[in-house]
């Protein structure tokens, strides 16, 4: 296990290599992808630019307010010691102004919780597209496709990275919007009023986007390594709780407590890592614009005591100082945030961007052929895996008449799940065709193929819910009679009496638990339930005890009876129920007695 772990660390490390030189793509891929949310983002844009209005509209009134207020303040001064106010216009009510202003952070709060509103939904809509698209690749477009140490790192990208994105599109974007408008709103109104100071923001905001970059790059690179370090944690954990049985009986797990304690604290490194290149980062964001706001205000205070430059607009400037720096230092802070999901998006993509294993139709014509009443061939087929150099079949050719079991044999690994995840069109071939009554299988739909196909696999999967849910897996809409008659034709009429609430009984995850042959009569009672034209069962009894391997053969002989059937079997006793037995050496089938069966 150790070893194993060095070599998945390894081959992260290699991946990692390859992706830091993606980076930029993945920006402008994430950009693609927000095509979902492309409304809510111009919707952003249109708020953000009423945001930078808010903001100097805020500004000038409010440096009126208190410019008005100093006046009024002197007047009464110079009133009060009987100087006359030469020079001086009384000062007019600061009514209107007042209620202005309200009326600018009323608005200004409105826009800015539309603003997020906006960016969260659009987030919302491209992450539920980027899980589809996730889903349908991994369960549609290439469901036996092989991807390395994909269980434990797909989970964690599909469900933390996925989620990890939400700051990427409902905060970095959107902040990018702002950080352009309000900037260039504020330095619009800056340059008639103080040409200086305008000089002295526009010189600081490149410097705080270099400094930005500069620190962004380490982010970057940090939070793939920490995306690196969770995608480990979390496979190999996967690894472990899996084989808790196993590692038990050897004995083994405190080794994998330590093994799991040292993937742990490399996670926790690459996290406090992280961390400490964000709050740099705020750091040097802060120290940059607090240096800015400082050097306006000593052109201002320069400019107020030679007389340059009036009191409102002085303070209009002051005031504007450090919303201009606002939105730039937002931009930075968001970035950290969506760094962990920029990351995630590298494996995502690379999942997406994988060739599917199932060609779609290549017409639309004519219906789906019965392999009831016409014969599946497999013409000169061959196939290989997308993570293996040798091929598994090679030029096979194998028919299967309609209304007749034929049972698959032959030794572990030649090939023989892979013809039933051929005949399910779970996979396409590499080469050859498989075909039905003369159609290549790749003209139709896969889901309409398998509406005619009913399979039941090795080990029967069982999902948390009822027996009867699991049962209807195979037509959800399925009448209760249907359902119970399907239950007693795969035999579990037996255990049903055993529980108080019969098909009502939950199993699966929190629920039940039920034994390897109980739970292969449920795959049976969906193939029942299904009723299809097609069979397939890939070595349904191969972890049964002789008892139970007798009674399920008993069951399979009963939904095999007029069906076409193919039977991948390692037992002679079950094999020996097919009109026909074919053995698959070298990836190729030639017919055989049944005491060739390894």
């Amino acid at each position: 296990m150790k070893l194993l772990l060095e070599r998945r660390i390894d081959r992260h490390k290699r991946r990692e290599e390859h992706t830091a030189r993606r980076g930029a793509r993945i920006d402008r891929r994430l950009l693609r992808e927000s095509r979902a949310a492309r409304s809510q983002l111009w919707l952003a844009a249109g708020l953000g630019v009423a945001m930078a209005a808010t903001v100097v509209a805020q500004a000038a009134l409010l440096a009126h307010v208190i410019a008005s207020a100093a006046m009024h303040h002197t007047a009464l001064a110079l009133a009060a010691t009987g100087m006359p106010a030469t020079g001086r216009h009384p000062p007019a009510s600061v009514t209107g102004s007042l209620v202005a202003l309200a009326a600018v952070v009323v608005a200004r709060a409105l826009l800015a919780g539309a603003f997020e509103a906006s960016g969260r939904i659009g987030a919302t809509r491209v992450m539920s597209e980027l899980r589809g698209r996730l889903a349908e690749q991994l369960l549609v477009r290439s469901p036996v496709s092989r991807v390395e140490d994909r269980t434990g790192e797909l989970a964690a990208a599909a469900v933390q990275g996925v989620d990890a994105l939400e700051a990427y599109f409902a905060g970095y974007l959107p902040q990018l919007v702002l950080a352009a408008a309000v900037p260039a709103a504020i330095l619009l109104w800056v340059v008639p009023v103080d040409a200086i100071a305008a000089g002295v923001l526009a010189l600081t905001i490149p410097l705080l986007i270099v400094f930005m970059i500069l620190v962004g790059g380490g982010a970057r690179a940090r939070a793939r390594s920490r995306w690196r370090a969770l995608a480990l944690l979390s496979g190999h954990f996967l690894d472990v709780v899996r084989g808790l049985a196993t590692l038990r009986a050897f004995r083994r797990e405190a080794a994998q407590a330590e093994t799991i304690e040292r993937v742990s604290e490399r996670y926790r490194v690459e996290t406090m890592g992280t961390l400490r290149v964000a709050f740099l980062s705020a750091l040097v964001l802060e120290l940059c614009a607090m240096i800015g706001t400082a050097l306006v205000a000593v052109t201002i205070g320069l400019q107020l005591d030679g007389g340059h430059l009036s009191l409102q607009a002085g303070l209009t400037v002051l005031l504007l100082a450090p919303e201009l720096y606002g939105p730039v230092r937002a931009v930075g802070q968001q970035f950290h945030a969506s760094t962990d999901g920029m990351a995630a998006a590298e494996r995502i993509f690379a999942v997406l961007d994988a060739p599917p294993a199932l060609a779609a139709p290549s017409s639309g014509g004519g219906g789906v052929p019965d392999p009831a009443l016409e014969p599946l061939r497999f013409e000169a087929v061959s196939f290989a895996y997308p993570d293996r150099s040798a091929l598994v079949l090679n030029g096979l050719e194998l028919e299967l008449e309609p209304g007749r079991a034929t049972a698959l044999v032959g030794p572990s690994g030649v090939g023989k799940s892979t013809v039933a995840a051929l005949a399910l069109r779970l996979a396409d071939p590499t080469a050859g065709r498989v075909s039905c009554g003369g159609r290549d299988l790749r003209e139709i739909a896969p889901e309409a193929w398998r509406e005619r196909v009913a399979w039941v696999p090795q080990r029967t999967r069982l999902f948390a819910g009822t027996i009867a849910q699991n049962i209807a897996l195979a037509v959800p809409d399925a009448a209760r009679e249907r359902i119970s008659a399907a239950a007693h034709a795969a035999g579990l009429e037996e255990l049903l009496g055993e529980l108080a609430d019969g098909l009502e009984t939950r199993v699966g995850e929190g629920g039940r638990g039920l034994s390897a042959g109980q739970a292969q009569r449920v795959g049976l009672a969906r193939a029942f339930l299904r009723d299809a034209s097609l069979v397939v069962l890939d070595e349904p009894t191969a972890h049964l005890d002789a008892d139970t391997a007798a009674a399920v053969g008993d069951a399979i002989a009963r939904l095999a009876e007029g069906r076409t059937t193919l039977l991948i079997a390692h037992d002679a006793r079950l094999a020996a129920g097919a009109e026909r037995t074919v053995t698959l050496e070298h990836g190729r089938a030639r017919a055989a007695p049944l005491e060739a069966i390894a």
